[in-house]
């Protein structure tokens, strides 16, 4: 078996070089031994596993330390000391992720997953009034997610005990391992990417960190929300596992319709019936609004059937906005059905009176 040289000859770095010291001169032997850079270098290799072996004891100060005292023969049995090919293209890897923020050596950013996750963000429809939608109002909704378990504040572990450091990929997430000089990295089947295991599960949730509840969220509709639009209530939605951020609660809203007004958009639409005297005349006729309020509305003398007064502001708010849209009021001329004779008299007096005769001819309109 061939003898160890000096982890510091190796670096070429001495004994009293400091953390810094040696992680540059790491960096420069990596860089220039690494496979990839000599692909059927079987010396370059061997370098380059020797100077990450070397790497992996002096970057470590407990390590550092027995291996000051006793050499190579003090780093026998300690754990974290079998450097397979996938430890070294691992802490390769780490290495290079220090050394540029967090990017590895492929220029895309290495995911380490081991951090408080986001919990999935939750969707509900909501039914509304047309005044509902008109005016605002604020709303119940009742939703059944997954929440923070109270027994263990959404750890997973049993009270009393803690998470614990994955042995399988140490803490990172992630496992990789190495088929010829290409690396592989997969998530750490043993703690499914989190870096770390539960040795005590919560009994409440079972080590999930969650348990599914109902629950109540009030929630805020702005004056003017139509049809077909959707809110984002923050932190609404179902737990992140292990006492990570709750998810968004999204409400996509319905308005019903109305047996007084029609919408389009921002305008309201209403109609009036009036007599055929009323409209002849002109008059002034009061409408109850959606607010409750009453407005009065000028029929002017000779309304036709199907006139439109547009009573501008007077319609829905704008829900990014202060403007309002237009009311617009139909009118309809109410002609009665039966008439008494002295009625019947009194109308072909009139129309003698604005000059038209008793019994006009029908005549159909061309069309053009």
């Amino acid at each position: 078996m061939t003898e160890k040289r000096d982890y510091y000859d190796v670096l070429g770095v001495g004994r009293e070089a400091g953390t810094d010291d040696i992680r540059k001169a790491y960096k420069q032997a990596a860089l220039k031994y690494h496979p990839d850079r000599n692909p059927g270098d079987k010396s370059a290799e061997d370098k380059f596993k020797e100077a990450t072996e070397a790497y992996g004891v002096l970057s470590d100060e407990e390590k550092r330390h027995r291996y000051d005292q006793f050499g190579h023969a003090g780093l026998e049995g300690m754990a974290g000391m079998d450097f397979n090919g996938a430890d070294i293209f691992s802490q390769f890897q780490d290495l290079f992720s220090d050394f540029f923020g967090g990017f590895g050596p492929g220029g895309g950013q290495r995911r380490r997953s081991g951090g408080p996750q986001r919990g999935q963000d939750l969707r509900v429809s909501q039914k509304l009034s047309l005044k509902e939608a008109v005016l605002g109002c604020k709303r119940e909704i009742s939703i059944r997610a997954p929440v923070a378990c109270e027994a263990c504040n959404g750890s997973g572990a049993a009270p009393g005990s803690s998470h614990e450091r994955c042995s399988s990929c140490r803490g990172s997430g992630q496992v990789t391992s190495a088929q010829g000089f290409v690396m592989f990295t997969t998530t750490c089947p043993t703690c499914k990417g989190q870096g770390t295991i539960i040795a005590k599960p919560c009994d409440s949730c079972r080590g999930g960190g969650q348990v599914e509840k109902s629950r109540k969220v009030l929630v805020t509709f702005p004056a003017g929300i139509d049809s077909g639009q959707r809110l984002r209530v923050p932190q609404q939605g179902a737990a992140g596992p292990r006492g990570g951020p709750s998810g968004d609660l999204f409400v996509d809203v319905d308005v019903a319709s109305d047996e007084k007004f029609d919408r389009d958009g921002a305008d309201l639409i209403t109609r009036v019936h009036v007599s055929f005297a009323d409209a002849a005349l002109g008059t002034e006729i009061s409408l109850s609004l959606l607010d409750g309020t009453d407005l009065k509305v000028d029929i002017s003398p000779g309304t036709q059937p199907g006139d439109v007064i547009s009573l501008q502001g007077k319609g829905i708010p704008h829900v990014n906005g202060r403007k309002r849209g237009t009311l617009h009021v139909v009118v309809q001329v109410e002609v009665p059905k039966r008439i008494s004779v002295r009625a019947k008299a009194l109308l072909q007096e009139l129309e003698t009176e604005l000059g038209q005769p008793a019994t006009p001819p029908h005549k159909q309109t061309d069309r053009k």
